[in-house]
Parts: C-alpha cells; structure tokens; sequence
C-alpha cells in the first residue's frame, strides 16, 4: 500500500477556519470512495467525524452482500483480538534451567537471540510507551454453506488505525475501516472492545492486543515466549525458522470464560527465523463453545490467525516490522447451519514513535458503560 495518509480535514463552519487533525488518519483511497464527488465525500467524511460511523450507502461493503454485523464481527477478529497471557516485565530472559526440558532451554535460546536482533536489552527497557499510526486493507469473504465458491461474497476495504501503549496493561486501538468503528483498550484493570454497534468488557484480568505481537513490541513477544517450547523447524517465506508453541493453561482458559461460553484450547505458535533471529510468523488458534440456553445443543466457533511479518526497520534502536499480512478465519458448527467467514488484512506501519511525553492514564480510561458495567458487578459481589 503506497497512497497517502489523510490526517486533516477541513473546518465545516468557518470556510477560513483551521483545518481539523483527524483522531485516526485514513488512506486517501478510504476518502476517495466516500463518495463521487467532492462535496458528497466531505459530507461523509463530516458524518464519520461527528458519530464515527458512515451511513451504510457510503459504505462499499453494503453492496457485497455481507452484512454490517458480519462485516463488524470479523473486523474485530482481525483488528482487536486479544492474546490469553498477561505480559510481564522486569522478570529476567534467562530464567533458570535446572530440571528444564530440552525444548523450553531451546526456546529460551531462541528468545535470546530474538532480542539481540531486536536491539538488545538497553533498547528494550528505554521504551516505556509507544505511538504507531498505520493503515490497513481488508479482503472479507463469507461461505454461507459447504462447498460456496468463497469468491461469491468478497469486499475489499480500506482504513487507517492509531495505537497507544504504557507498559505493559495500558494500551488504546481505535480502527477505521469504511466508515465502521472498532475501539479497544485497557486500563490495567479490564480489556475492553466497542464497535459501532456495541461495546462489551472482556472477563479476567487485562490482556495484551495481538496487534502488539505482530512485531511492534518486541519486549512483549520475547516475554511472551520466555515459557514456550520448541517444536521442531519450518520454512516460512523461504526462511529456516524455528517453530515455538505456547498452550493456554487450564486455569487461565477457565478464568477467561463466561457462564455462557467455554474456551476449549486456545494455541500460539511463533516462528523465528534461524539467520536473523526475528520473528517472521505469528499464529494462534482457538475454540469457544457457546452453551444452548435449553438442551445439551452447543454451538462451537473455531478461529485461526496467521500474521507474516515483514519490512523489520529501526525505530530508536529497537527493530519494528513495518509492514505484514493476517489471514483470519472464524467457522462456526454445530446446532446451526456450518459457515466459514474469512478475512486477510494487509498493514502498513507510516509512524511510529517511543516514549511519549504526556500519556496520561486519562488516555486509557474505558467507555462509561463499560465502566459502569465493573461497577455494577462489584456492588453485585458486595
């Protein structure tokens, strides 16, 4: 992706009036296919300021035949997944190797040699907070029933994202594609997502966004995988990597689930390659049955990520991936009809920056019905 980013817009009320900065840039492409003419865009451009959320007309993936909700489920998938573990720093890299079997000391290794190719310890703890600025495709397509030619309903969209992060439970994603609206975040207490539909809060304790792991936060990957084992080798991109695999645990899976559904397994797999060292590939699956109200029916919802990484630059000493690809794909079974939805997300990185001044915990805060639903439950256990 080479077009442009688009960060200011002009003053509706006052024609010589300043120009307004955008919260989140978007591709001159996205602008473009607003509208045919000019005035028509800025009109809708206008409404997405003013309640983040362009009447479906505008929007390209109306005519698809994918529906809103659709299209918003699967946009959350790709945009604002979380990862099941907590990220905690400060512990050391090298943890002790006393009854530690040979493919966790080789994961540890492996890790080692991930940040030194990242830019070595001195970077990693200079970094307190993080800014990035991107924009994104996305390439949908819905299987409605077995055996569909799964180009019969395919949209392509485009946006742009912005993403804060304070170490390590603070971090704030807001992602504009086509007019929808995914927001997520968390405040060190709750991890929190809202679309242009709805907002929910995420049981447990604060998760890390995925879009971390994607090589934007290497400090978070390395600890991630502190506790993986290594699983064997694969070539990825014509690069001999080394496969590393991480289970969710029992406890975390159960504390992570609701009296509705179930997390079954939820797997993640990094690949690093052996003649750089950084991670090329990211992967996780996972399994969630939702229980029938009435009856022993359940519905299961089996979604599998993959992020190649790509374009690795230097940003204040640390070695951020610049650019990739995810392929996601969500089938659901079970007392339903099968279907299969799938959507590949194409990224580029146009800013990042380290340390910023001025990130206040304001910056984090979660939406008031999200805060008052953690009030509520509070006064619940009360």
């Amino acid at each position: 992706m080479v077009n442009s980013m688009r960060k200011l817009c002009p003053n509706f009320d006052k024609e010589d009036g300043l120009e307004t900065v955008l919260e989140v840039p978007i591709p001159e492409e996205m602008f473009n296919n607003m509208g045919s003419n000019a005035t028509l865009r800025w009109q809708n451009m206008r409404n997405l300021m003013k309640v983040q959320r362009l009447d479906h007309k505008s929007s390209s993936y109306a005519a698809t035949g994918l529906r809103n909700d659709q299209f918003i489920m699967l946009l959350k998938l790709v945009g604002s997944a979380l990862i099941p573990f907590q990220v905690q720093f400060g512990r050391p890299v090298t943890l002790p190797l006393k009854d530690a079997s040979m493919e966790a000391s080789t994961a540890k290794y492996i890790v080692q040699q991930y940040l030194a190719a990242t830019g070595g310890y001195a970077a990693h703890n200079a970094a307190s907070s993080m800014y990035a600025v991107g924009q994104v495709k996305m390439v949908t397509s819905d299987m409605a029933e077995s055996g569909q030619n799964p180009n019969s309903k395919r949209s392509s969209e485009v946006g742009g994202f912005v993403l804060w992060q304070k170490n390590p439970d603070l971090w704030f994603l807001e992602l504009v594609v086509s007019g929808c609206t995914v927001s997520a975040g968390s405040d060190g207490k709750v991890a929190w997502s809202q679309s242009s539909s709805n907002s929910s809060a995420s049981k447990g304790p604060p998760r890390p966004l995925r879009r971390f792991f994607q090589g934007l936060d290497p400090r978070s990957i390395a600890s991630l995988f502190l506790n993986a084992v290594c699983t064997g080798e694969k070539t990825i991109k014509n690069e001999d990597c080394f496969m590393l695999r991480l289970e969710t645990s029992s406890d975390i899976l159960k504390a992570q689930s609701t009296p509705n559904t179930e997390i079954v397994h939820h797997t993640i797999w990094g690949y690093f390659s052996q003649r750089t060292g950084l991670l090329i590939q990211f992967e996780d699956t996972k399994l969630v049955r939702m229980k029938a109200a009435k009856g022993d029916d359940s519905v299961f919802y089996e979604t599998s990520m993959e992020s190649v990484l790509e374009d690795y630059k230097y940003v204040e000493g640390l070695n951020i991936a610049h650019g990739g690809t995810t392929r996601a794909t969500i089938y659901r079974y079970g007392s339903k009809a099968n279907r299969k939805w799938k959507i590949e997300e194409t990224w580029t990185i146009e800013d990042i920056d380290f340390n910023i001044c001025g990130l206040s915990m304001d910056c984090f805060l979660p939406p008031a019905d999200v805060k008052k639903e953690q009030e509520n439950e509070v006064q619940g256990m009360g």
